[in-house]
């Protein structure tokens, strides 16, 4: 995989949930700690009951800590989501394909990026299925979620038209249209396997990355 461009780096892209507003974290190492512990135990409620289901004395019966110690670090069930996917943003963030050197072998790099984004989306599955579900519920949150999904087919595109210049792409092909396409297939691909199923991640990267390499009908 090639070197990333001063234009491939990601701090453009929008973080996973807005953090403006949010409470000050702790200037401590205990107060840090109980932070993650609610982060974490906040986490699993979500995730077992679901958001709109799930209650603050759920989250703190978990937590093993009282109402008033949840309200020392975050204002709301809201917030404490928010706190959730930004303690797991690293973990799922993935930029799609990286900038293709002259000596990349494409069809390796794109497997590769698949298999990155594959395997974060199984291991945080039952977060993606949470999100999904926030979505439907707050327009801001929706809002953030499309912001950066454009970001990122506008990156794939980019990396299509240079392929398309190098004449390894069908010309004929829109590159936004078509990272949109294939990106939202990977999407939902992942989303049918790991949510919905328990399918094993190199059967899905197989037939994605097949599909990829068919759709750009990229010369061999």
């Amino acid at each position: 995989m090639s070197e990333r461009t001063a234009g491939d780096v990601m701090d453009d892209v929008p973080a996973l949930a807005d953090t403006t507003g949010m409470k000050e974290p702790p200037a401590t190492a205990r107060g840090m700690r109980m932070r993650a512990t609610l982060v974490a135990a906040a986490r699993t409620v979500f995730e077992r009951d679901g958001f709109l289901t799930s209650r603050l004395t759920d989250i703190t019966a978990e937590a093993n800590c009282s109402t008033g110690t949840f309200y020392t670090y975050f204002a709301s069930k809201e917030e404490a989501f928010t706190a959730v996917l930004e303690a797991a943003q690293d973990d799922m963030l993935h930029p799609g394909m990286p900038r293709l050197a002259d000596s990349d072998d494409v069809v390796a790099v794109i497997e590769a990026s698949n298999r990155a984004y594959l395997v974060a989306y199984k291991r945080n599955a039952k977060l993606m299925a949470l999100m999904h579900q926030v979505a439907a519920i707050d327009p801001k949150f929706k809002e953030l979620r499309v912001r950066r999904s454009q970001l990122f087919a506008e990156r794939n595109a980019r990396h299509i038209r240079d392929l398309q210049q190098r004449g390894l792409v069908d010309a004929s092909l829109d590159p936004l249209l078509t990272a949109r396409t294939l990106s939202g297939m990977v999407s939902r691909a992942a989303e049918d396997s790991f949510v919905n199923e328990d399918r094993d991640v190199e059967e899905v990267v197989a037939v994605v990355t097949t599909l990829w390499v068919n759709g750009l009908k990229l010369a061999a």
